[in-house]
């Protein structure tokens, strides 16, 4: 019924204007009037402008696009410079930069950590880093316990913590949340992850439970991405937004173990890790192992400032209003301690939607008209570090909250080739759906959920910081299904290489990438913006979503 009367209303708009204009009293008599060029500007949306963006951004001279560096510098030139082309305007006052103070701590190397009499080794089968800004940490002889999922849920009637003081105890946490061991059964959303199975929400817990380490133990099909994610990802310089309290509230140690590892350590417990994973999927679990863990973490900190860019298309009737796309625009810089070759490029993520970004910018300034609300491109930091950049956005908006109508998330884009369907991610969160529902029609494309909803892909990108303050946010691109037999078995070849790559050395710009599946998207989610900023209407979370307007 919304589109329907949608269309309704924009068909007598335009009866209504074309007797205005013309001054005539039969409109069958009247000539045609375009309000906008849409269609045009829809069409000139080319692959090959993408593909020129991705290529740039994921060059060598962008060093990776770390935070702080000077591959940040060059790609905030970059943004700015091809912003202010196509004719947006800064979005932060006079700048088209909006400052993040983040703390940059990275942990050296040289430790090892010991649970029981196993000793592990670190990026083999530990990682450990702290978000205390302190030069270094001790963990000494912490008692170890199990703690299931660490998930303290009362809407689930689940708490993992209720039966064990933690305070001042090292705990073991599986990843993921209940019911992905249980996909069939009503615990939690079933095979859909929640919030709860995000390891920032374990280390959210732990420390308000008061524990001094938290250690995730590393399982590629419930984490859905292999050990070497976890080992580039969570090595190096690591960052968190400034906090007053520089970081004290946080556990002193933040890491994971891998599954190899964690079976030794239980075995030496005289426990079957697979059968107290068991346990801990029946229902609030814990239990202590009886040996002792120990860590002597030192850091390098130093608080540092990175950018958001901001920029925006004022509307031409309430631009007070804004509809906000977002796209990151960093990656994981480059480790001068490898062979080889040393820049993660990140060309998949998130140089196309990067790229998409600019696309879409570009779309909306060649319109006759500027759409009635505000279009603004917010492209982040810090993504990689835990979402960091749109988070801060998020608690110091440039645009106040209750003016932010939605948000559009482009990340990782499909180079996998044009498809049949069209993935929401989340889906069942908001009647933006409806919005997207009209634009996949146009391409005679289908909507479907995500291929894995156990991933909790809804809470692993820039989207989720719109969505935890209240703001209806959307998520999706090309699904599963090729166009075509070609285009299937381009697929094929062509997604061993973007898995593998993921969070590698290997995610370069490839000049053999099928862009056509980024531009159909790019198009797609360029209408619904265009909708939501020419409707008087404001999107809202459905009744079954966690979040709502606050």
């Amino acid at each position: 019924m919304k589109l329907q009367n949608r269309a309704l209303t924009l068909a007598l708009s335009a009866g209504i204007l074309a007797l205005a204009v013309t001054g005539c009293s039969d409109p069958k008599s009247a000539p045609p009037i375009v309000a906008d060029n849409f269609e045009a500007v829809y069409n000139s949306i080319s692959s090959d402008t993408l593909k020129q963006h991705t290529k740039i951004l994921s060059s060598d001279e962008f060093e990776g696009r770390l935070p702080t560096t000077a591959g940040e510098k060059k790609t905030l030139d970059y943004l700015t410079e091809e912003l202010t082309k196509v004719g947006f305007e800064p979005g932060n006052g006079d700048s088209f930069l909006q400052e993040v103070s983040l703390m940059q701590i990275t942990a050296k190397p040289d430790m090892t950590l010991k649970m029981g009499e196993n000793i592990l080794k670190y990026k083999e089968n530990m990682v450990a880093g702290s978000k205390r800004e302190v030069s270094e940490v001790n963990l000494v002889d912490s008692d170890i316990v199990f703690l299931g999922y660490g998930v303290n849920a009362p809407e689930y009637n689940w708490n993992d913590y209720q039966d064990i003081d933690v305070k001042g105890k090292t705990v073991i946490i599986l990843v993921n949340d209940p019911g992905y061991a249980s996909p069939e059964s009503e615990l939690f959303q079933g095979s859909t992850m929640t919030y709860y199975g995000r390891w920032t929400y374990k280390y959210e817990e732990a420390s308000r439970q008061g524990a001094e380490a938290v250690f995730i133990v590393h399982e590629t099909a419930p984490a859905s991405y292999g050990w070497s994610v976890v080992a580039n990802s969570w090595s190096g310089p690591q960052y968190s937004l400034v906090t007053s309290d520089a970081g004290a509230s946080s556990v002193a140690v933040e890491g994971w173990i891998s599954r190899e590892a964690a079976v030794k350590i239980f075995a030496d417990a005289g426990l079957n890790f697979d059968e107290q994973k068991d346990y801990a999927a029946q229902g609030a679990y814990s239990v202590p192992l009886n040996m002792k863990a120990s860590l002597a973490l030192k850091n390098d900190f130093k608080k540092s400032k990175s950018y958001n860019v901001f920029a925006t298309l004022p509307g031409s009737e309430r631009p007070d209003e804004h509809v906000i796309y977002t796209s990151h625009w960093d990656h994981l810089g480059k480790d001068e301690s490898k062979e080889g070759d040393q820049i993660y490029n990140g060309a998949h993520d998130n140089a196309t939607g990067t790229a998409a970004i600019l696309a879409m910018a570009e779309a909306f300034a060649e319109l006759n008209n500027h759409p009635k609300r505000s279009v603004s491109m917010l492209i982040v930091t810090a993504e990689e570090q835990g979402l960091l950049g749109s988070k801060y956005y998020a608690e110091n908006p440039i645009v106040a909250l209750d003016k932010t109508v939605a948000n559009i998330n482009m990340d990782a884009m499909n180079v996998l080739g044009r498809t049949k369907d069209v993935a929401v991610v989340g889906m069942g969160k908001s009647d933006l759906e409806e919005n997207l529902e009209k634009a996949v029609k146009r391409q005679g494309r289908v909507l479907t959920q995500e291929d894995n909803p156990g991933a909790g892909i809804y809470y692993r990108s820039d989207h989720f910081s719109f969505a935890k303050v209240g703001v209806p946010a959307l998520y999706a691109k090309g699904g599963s299904e090729p166009i075509d037999e070609a285009t299937a078995e381009y697929r094929k070849r062509t997604n061993l290489i973007v898995r593998g790559c993921y969070h590698q050395v290997c995610d370069q710009f490839r000049e053999n990438w099928d862009f056509g599946g980024v531009q159909e998207d790019t198009q797609m989610l360029f209408e619904v913006g265009y909708d939501i900023a020419n409707s008087d209407e404001w999107p809202q979370w459905s009744a079954i979503s966690e979040f709502q307007r606050k």
